[in-house]
């Protein structure tokens, strides 16, 4: 029951990502957008490491287990740069639709690199929430998209959050130094991609406060509960309610911005509702 909660409190904060972006309009590009999140994120879940007492054991693991962290930081780091590039490129709702294949991809790599089992109603309720989320994204125009390369390269994004989430299952060490790691090591690779294809410059005002309730809340915070969902769940499970997050996002558009009430919209909420219930059938 605990993870479940854990579940709930990171969908909920995934789900204002959209909308916090749409408020936030910065003029960053992804590179930096990403470098200053990264700082952010890490000095918040080193907060949280602190306060426990857990953080002496960031200097005690293994090479290897070091290892491991900074690969699933990199995984964390790319799946961010591209979804990022994504919303540059191509339109809002067509990355959100293709960024919500990672889930998919996550049931599919349970299945190959932790032996979990796939059965015929899982499959099922798999493909309802997938075709939930690509209703309500796409208006009901499922093959209206316009960038196939960019869609492309935020698909590889999503492949890599997959495998990040996946990966961070063999992962046995203290969550929040698991975390802190990941963003200590994001801020690495984020420092050279702004060293090597941007610019170093200092956000505004207004741009630090978006960067602050990214990096704290959606992205920092977040990823303890997600992390700890994992430790308890079975991923391509949690994965099936991660639909959830498309609907809530855009139905918080509509509160927000007025945004029109669709068919659409009602149509994927019935098939999330139904994709969840099916997903605690035994």
């Amino acid at each position: 029951m605990r993870a479940v909660f854990y579940l709930i409190l990171c969908i909920v904060l995934w789900s204002f990502i959209p909308v916090f972006t749409k408020f936030a309009g910065v003029s960053l590009d992804h590179h930096q957008y990403l470098f200053y999140s990264s700082i952010i994120s890490f000095l918040s879940v080193l907060f949280f490491a602190l306060i426990s007492g857990d953080i002496n054991g960031l200097a005690r693991y293994k090479p290897k287990t070091y290892a491991l962290l900074f690969f699933l930081g990199f995984l964390d780091f790319f799946y961010y740069l591209l979804l990022y590039f994504g919303y540059q490129k191509a339109g809002g709702l067509e990355v959100l639709a293709v960024q919500y294949t990672w889930p998919i991809f996550i049931v599919i790599l349970s299945v190959i690199l932790l032996n979990e089992r796939l059965n015929s109603g899982k499959i099922f309720a798999l493909g309802l929430g997938f075709l939930g989320t690509f209703v309500v994204l796409s208006k009901g125009d499922l093959l209206g998209f316009s960038d196939v390369s960019a869609l492309l390269i935020v698909c590889l994004g999503a492949f890599s959050f997959a495998l990040f989430s996946v990966l961070s299952k063999r992962v046995a060490i203290n969550p929040q130094n698991a975390v802190a790691i990941y963003f200590f090591s994001a801020i690495i690779y984020s420092f050279f991609s702004v060293l090597f294809f941007s610019e170093f410059r200092l956000p505004s005002a207004s741009e630090w406060g978006f960067i602050l309730i990214n990096g704290i809340f959606l992205n920092g915070i977040s990823y303890l509960f997600w992390i700890k969902a994992l430790r308890e769940l079975d991923a391509s499970f949690a994965a099936l309610f991660i639909f959830v997050i498309p609907v809530l996002s855009a139905f918080l558009l509509v509160l927000f911005f007025d945004e029109e009430i669709l068919k659409a919209h009602l149509i994927s909420l019935a098939l999330v509702i139904v994709s969840g219930i099916l997903a605690r059938r035994k």
